[in-house]
């Protein structure tokens, strides 16, 4: 029982010491004492101060000046420390919308139902745009409007639940896992050592020993039993009972609830036997029930840490410290949340690089494991970026600092992890439905049995009733989805393969058609110019042709435009350059020799054609053409190369029956040369993006499909299929459509993916089987009473246990 609070002085508000109104105000219960306060925001901030177990704000405040006394604890006032713009760059992102989103790590969050009640009560605060929660991981993501909710506000809403919940922070991660170990080791500690004594107890009452007790022994016997059981029940049981009241509250009953009904019940009706000295007590049974119980819970615990450790590892693998370049060439140890863009770093050979960022130095080779899964050295050239993260493995290197902190590649992979752990796939969200309809039919299967075996033998009716409660609580169903998508998840992130949508995890396995683009996605991507043929032009020639190529080029993200982006040292400038997805790119300049501008063309046959619809190329592989609306002045033949790993990659997905499909807007002469060689057997070339989408979506109809791009113009095309898959080096649009980034760039993680997939897939159908084959099975005996409440407590820890024992072959 906890100590009294301190007495103010009559018709005053126990919070605000202020006068209660005529009518008495409110009331609140704290540490077990009803007191008034005068408002409903009074009672609001009452009651939260009780939640977060912050009594000692009353019991030490200092109530001498009324006016004067603190209206909230020091720990919620430092909540508003959150609003700092400095502060919040640190674990905040920023999208082009002007929205801004924070990873939180939530304390005291167990199950679906506490998911569910902060999304619904975040989700009504003013700017919130969306919350995902993952119970798995115990964090919530938040994006909202900066200019109507502040972060402080978040959180103390948050507060308000009886939820603690900061920014996340890596380096806060594995402190906040080693203390719920400790609340948990310390609850089984009590348990055990309560069950050992207890179940010592009951071997003498039921083996043998019972004619050799005197009535008084007996119920000598039985008092030890419920002094023993007692701190059991309150102490070690006390997570149950904090789950269930706040399932309840949020009106969606979950598994603790059984559970909590089940220890009250059966202890208080061994307390009442043990103090009216008839019938039969089953302290055993709860002190059992209790440490299986915590036993399930601290290893899903760990389970939950090994599925977090690779997001969290990786952030806490960049350095602490940077070393900044000043004005005077001297350097300084600055830290690396100090860092500003436009800063110059050097990075030492064997030190992390802290920020990403443009490489000033002409050469240099790091390692990108940490972003990739491949450990190979990469090369980068001046200029090039360097990403946060990365190992620099030669000479120091310096860099202009691009990116810091939470607008890294880096941290907005490890955001794409945390969303992806967030969104449940279709068979999960059905398992966590049938697991939490499970418990509101347990409760009144309970009461069904109950009242049978009160015609049946009334003196057994309650614990057969209370065997079916135990036996039957869904725990494996709500645990059966959450550790397998976490695990798969883990595996893929090891691999280098990203997830964007969990649910591809059940649609990958079931689809027989993939299309794949071209350029850039069957080959590598890495052109070089092979040949250029320049048409005769009085004042136009091969230099000035470069020159505006190279040009209008530099405004492309498609994978050829690389290539000629160094055609010359020669530049001219070019205006109004747009676009035309699809066809190329169109701009305004003016040729030499003349004053006039004009409107000049880089891009595919067709878009050249439009203005020359006679127009016949001379070389036989050009791709990219240049016009005027008077004339062609050139065609270039850039060459790129198939991926080493592409054609056993297609020959393993075509032997598994899946149909590969070739979409590519390239001409379709060139394209069946590709195609041809990797015994692809339909290719459609000369596509916009319009007519791949048409593809894709007539494809549908006979089942889901799969579609790998790269291209900006995949994006529409990606947007539609079920499964989208792009590359790490793929453009923005790209991965944005994406449901999978394949960061390795590598064809041949395709099949890595798909053979996880399958494999998580198996993995949780076998888990949903296992639960619904325990829980549907267990119920006629537990209700002909063949299962005792113990052995009800042992077979439900181990159905838990057996699923996240399988869900754990995942991490091997």
């Amino acid at each position: 029982m906890s100590a009294p609070l301190p007495a103010v002085p009559a018709n005053v508000c126990y919070h605000c010491l202020q006068p209660l109104p005529e009518d008495g105000g409110y009331t609140v219960v704290l540490a077990e004492q009803e007191v008034p306060v005068c408002c409903y925001g009074c009672q609001a901030v009452a009651e939260t101060i009780a939640q977060q177990n912050l009594l000692h704000f009353y019991r030490y405040r200092d109530t001498s000046n009324p006016l004067q006394v603190p209206l909230l604890p020091e720990e919620l006032q430092q909540l508003t420390a959150y609003d700092d713009e400095q502060l919040q760059q640190q674990f905040t992102r920023h999208d082009e919308h002007g929205l801004r989103s924070i990873n939180l790590s939530v304390e005291g969050m167990t199950c679906s139902a506490c998911a569910w009640l902060i999304e619904q009560h975040l989700g009504r605060v003013a700017g919130v745009r969306k919350v995902q929660v993952n119970a798995t991981t115990e964090r919530v993501y938040i994006q909202w409007q900066p200019e109507q909710a502040k972060l402080s506000e978040l959180l103390h809403a948050m507060a308000e639940l009886g939820y603690r919940a900061l920014p996340f922070q890596a380096a806060n991660q594995e402190q906040e896992f080693k203390r719920r170990r400790r609340y948990f080791v310390k609850r089984l500690g009590v348990a055990g050592i309560g069950m050992m004594q207890v179940m010592m107890i009951a071997v003498g009452l039921y083996f043998g020993v019972v004619s050799d007790l005197t009535p008084d022994l007996q119920q000598f016997m039985w008092w030890v039993s419920f002094l023993m059981t007692t701190p059991v029940l309150f102490y070690s049981a006390q997570p149950f009972f904090a789950s269930a009241i706040r399932s309840l509250q949020a009106g969606r009953p979950n598994m603790d609830v059984p559970v909590t009904f089940a220890l009250i019940s059966t202890y208080g009706a061994s307390a009442y036997a043990t103090i009216m000295n008839r019938g039969e007590v089953y302290f055993e049974s709860v002190t059992m029930f209790t440490f299986f119980l915590l036993v399930g819970r601290y290893f899903e615990l760990l389970a939950r840490q090994k599925a977090v450790a690779a997001a969290s590892n990786s952030i806490k693998l960049l350095p602490a410290v940077a070393q900044r370049v000043l004005p005077s060439g001297e350097l300084e140890s600055v830290s690396v949340s100090q860092l500003q863009l436009g800063d110059i770093v050097q990075v030492l050979p064997g030190t992390t690089v802290p920020a990403d960022g443009a490489l000033l130095s002409d050469t240099a080779h790091v390692n990108e494991s940490i972003l990739t899964g491949e450990s190979r050295l990469i090369q980068k050239r001046q200029q090039e970026t360097v990403l946060a993260g990365s190992v620099n493995q030669q000479q120091p290197i310096r860099l202009r600092v691009t990116a810091t902190q939470q607008e890294t590649v880096l941290a907005s992979i490890i955001e794409l992890q945390d969303l992806a752990l967030s969104r449940k796939p279709k068979l999960a969200l059905m398992a966590e439905t049938m697991a939490d309809k499970f418990v509101s039919r347990i409760l009144m299967l309970s009461g069904l049995t109950f009242l049978i075996w009160t015609f049946i033998e009334p003196n057994e009716a309650f614990w057969v009733a209370l065997s079916v409660l135990v036996a039957t609580c869904p725990c494996a169903l709500s645990l059966a989805a959450p550790t397998a998508v976490t695990g798969a998840i883990h595996k893929l992130n090891k691999s280098g393969i990203l997830l964007r949508n969990a649910d591809m995890l059940q649609v990958l396995p079931d689809i027989k058609t993939i299309f794949v683009d071209k350029t850039g996605t069957l080959t590598t991507g890495e052109f070089k110019l092979q040949q250029l043929h320049c048409y005769a032009h009085e004042h136009i020639d091969e230099q000035a042709v470069r020159a505006v190529v190279q040009a209008i080029e530099s405004y492309s993200e498609h994978p050829l435009a690389a290539a000629l982006t160094q055609l010359t040292k020669k530049s001219v400038n070019v205006t109004e350059v747009q676009t035309v997805i699809g066809y190329g790119l169109q701009a305004v300049w003016t040729p030499p020799g003349t004053a006039d501008a004009e409107p000049i063309r880089v891009g595919s046959l067709r878009f050249v054609r439009e203005w020359h619809p006679q127009f016949q190329p001379q070389l036989t592989a050009a791709q990219v053409f240049v016009a005027t609306p008077e004339t062609v002045l050139a065609e270039l033949h850039v060459g790129d190369r198939i991926r080493p790993d592409t054609p056993a990659t297609i020959a393993a997905l075509q032997a598994q029956g899946i149909e590969v499909i070739m979409l590519t807007g390239d001409r379709q002469d060139l394209a069946e040369q590709v195609a041809q060689e990797l015994a692809i057997q339909q290719v459609y070339g000369d596509l916009l993006p319009a007519d791949k989408l048409a593809k894709v979506t007539a494809a549908q109809e006979q089942g889901p499909v799969a579609m790998i791009g790269d291209g900006l113009n995949d994006g529409p095309v990606l947007a539609q299929a079920d499964v989208s898959i792009t590359f790490g080096h793929a453009a923005d649009l790209a991965r944005t459509a994406a449901d999978v980034i394949l960061l390795r760039n590598e064809f041949s993680a395709l099949t890595h993916c798909r053979d996880i997939t399958l494999t998580a897939q198996q993995i949780l159908k076998q888990n949903i089987r296992w639960a619904l084959i325990y829980n549907v099975g267990i119920i006629p005996v537990a209700m002909a009473g063949f299962v005792t409440p113990y052995i009800a407590a042992i077979g439900m820890s181990l159905s838990s246990l057996i699923v996240l024992l399988n869900s754990l072959r995942l991490y091997r």
